[in-house]
């Protein structure tokens, strides 16, 4: 069974970092696009950062640009997020996401909360 595991939430303080990680295993990860997608409360679940196969190709919501980084590593399995210069509006919580073709999966989640 295809598994996302996300891991590297927490709470912050304003202005503060975090480094998601996502550890994927149980098909070919390096055939996949990753994303990271976020989700508020009463807000829609939106789309943070992707990452191509290769990771040669990179896209990020305009709210995060400059501060939050998508990379991975496609020896371990793992897609990372990240997070700079923390605001309490990047509250929320963070999803995996690995897409090829028609296959989509979703990680579980993990909570980042930005508070003082």
């Amino acid at each position: 069974q295809v598994q996302l595991v996300e891991s590297g939430g927490g709470l912050v303080q304003p202005g503060g970092s975090l480094r998601l990680s996502c550890a994927a295993s149980r098909f070919t990860f390096r055939n996949y696009a990753m994303s990271w997608y976020r989700q508020a409360p009463g807000k829609e679940r939106e789309s943070v950062a992707t990452i191509s196969n290769t990771g040669g190709t990179t896209n990020y919501v305009d709210s995060v640009k400059g501060r939050f980084t998508i990379s991975r590593d496609n020896a371990r399995n793992t897609v990372y997020l990240q997070m700079n210069s923390l605001k309490p509006e990047d509250t929320a919580v963070y999803y995996c996401n690995a897409r090829f073709l028609a296959n989509v999966y979703w990680g579980q989640g993990t909570q980042v909360t930005v508070s003082s």
